[in-house]
């Protein structure tokens, strides 16, 4: 969520610095000791026990003088207050509009689409024109919240129906070019930062609420007291997580829910996952959500943990296997191909953040200063049939080498699941830099 939240530190203090003891049936009061005294109050005391020799109730021997350059003093405690008005709640307006709680009933109640924060954020920003980016699951979502939003938040709302494959696929910029100024994103978490978008952008992460109690009954059934487990997710479930891991803390003390920063505490990308400390001992990963594309991206980075999925949808819980080995094999291979290549192309993702232009011009460089031809193509999508075309026509006409190598600057997973289905080699950049000699195969 990009709603900022601010933790402040209270201060209680005690009015009452006196105890009821109970002795022999009466009540006894009894002054509470006190551990740290002002340097004033020391030398006062330092005084008025040397000339008149009291004991001390902590034990200090009668007559003994106070050294006041051990005194401790004590200092105003720190409360951290936020930097001007961080008024950050919904309006009541907001909240107590009847006819604005009965349009968003009209959508899934366990699907969390937070419309009146995106109402009040709007409104806030005093924005114009809202650009809506959605993953293709709640495409059919859109319409309905595009109503809500045009009517309760006075603004004119573009659905953008690129494909959006993750949250690396934000796509401010061509928010942007079509004249909005608030961007609101669907279903990822905040991959590209706020403070780095080119556009005002709340992302809302669609906190689905699911059966937790069956989740948490299901790991009790399967797995024994004290087994160490580690619990991941996708971002729609993340609440849900924190909720079970308090849950089960009790029966398995060992738990752990890992995280890969910038993402947060057991939440997983296909692209990126944390990989687990194999001293940790962890006797089982299960992974809460739908679909493998996630969950084999920490089995790509843990191959040695068992795994399990459990989804929450039809309530099935599974074990899930990789085979890590015949990956890599598959890999090198590509990579070995790629050597010996003459012409290389370089494909630039144009979907949303993908491409990074800083390693395309690494690696043109490194492909020039090795002799060697490059091609660049701009592309939102890569498939098999669009690159047989781009290998095969140009040599007739222009006398130069075919493409040998392709080397997409896009999803890393694109090519580690789908490179067998491309007539050439496929490479994502670490592959490219294992290739041209830029860095050692791990």
């Amino acid at each position: 969520s990009t709603t900022q939240e601010t933790c402040s530190i209270s201060t209680t203090t005690t009015t009452n610095n006196t105890s009821l003891s109970i002795e022999n049936g009466d009540q006894v009061q009894k002054k509470a000791p006190r551990r740290f005294v002002g340097r004033k109050k020391a030398e006062n005391d330092n005084q008025t026990n040397t000339t008149t020799g009291l004991h001390h109730d902590d034990g200090g021997v009668t007559g003994t003088s106070v050294d006041n350059s051990s005194s401790l003093v004590p200092r105003k405690p720190k409360v951290f207050k936020p930097k001007g008005n961080f008024a950050q709640q919904i309006p009541q307006d907001i909240l107590d509009n009847k006819e604005l709680k009965e349009a968003i009933a009209q959508l899934p109640k366990n699907y969390n689409f937070e419309i009146q924060k995106t109402i009040w954020r709007i409104r806030e920003a005093k924005s114009t024109r809202v650009a809506l980016q959605f993953p293709e699951g709640l495409l059919l979502y859109a319409s309905v919240i595009s109503d809500i939003l045009e009517r309760y938040a006075e603004v004119e709302t573009i659905i953008m129906g690129d494909v959006t494959y993750g949250a690396c696929c934000v796509d401010d910029y061509t928010a942007r070019a079509l004249g909005a100024d608030f961007m609101v994103h669907y279903a990822h978490s905040c991959l590209v930062p706020i403070d780095v978008n080119k556009i005002k952008m709340l992302y809302v992460f669609v906190d689905i609420q699911i059966d937790l109690t069956h989740f948490i009954e299901t790991v009790r059934f399967n797995f024994p007291p004290g087994t160490k487990l580690a619990l991941v997710s996708t971002i729609q479930f993340a609440a849900s997580l924190q909720v079970a891991k308090q849950e089960l803390s009790d029966s398995y003390p060992n738990l752990i829910v890992p995280q890969a920063k910038p993402l947060s505490p057991g939440e997983i990308l296909g692209c990126t996952s944390p990989k687990i400390d194999p001293s940790l001992d962890i006797h089982a990963l299960i992974y809460l959500g739908d679909g493998r594309f996630h969950l084999e991206s920490i089995m790509i980075s843990n191959p040695f943990l068992p795994s399990y999925r459990y989804d929450p949808y039809n309530k099935v819980f599974s074990i899930e296997k990789y085979d890590t080995a015949q990956m890599h094999n598959i890999r090198l291979e590509a990579i070995q191909q790629a050597k010996t290549a003459k012409r290389y192309g370089i494909i630039l993702g144009t979907l949303g953040r993908q491409g990074s232009p800083d390693i395309l011009d690494r690696l043109k460089t490194r492909i020039t200063s090795i002799g060697k031809e490059y091609v660049t193509v701009l592309l939102s999508e890569i498939s098999p049939s669009k690159l047989s075309l781009l290998s095969s026509s140009e040599p007739e006409q222009t006398n130069k080498e075919p493409i040998d190598v392709w080397i997409q600057i896009a999803c890393p997973r694109l090519s580690i699941d789908w490179g067998y289905a491309f007539t050439r080699p496929l490479l994502n950049p670490y592959e490219a830099t294992v290739a041209l000699g830029l860095a050692d195969w791990r």
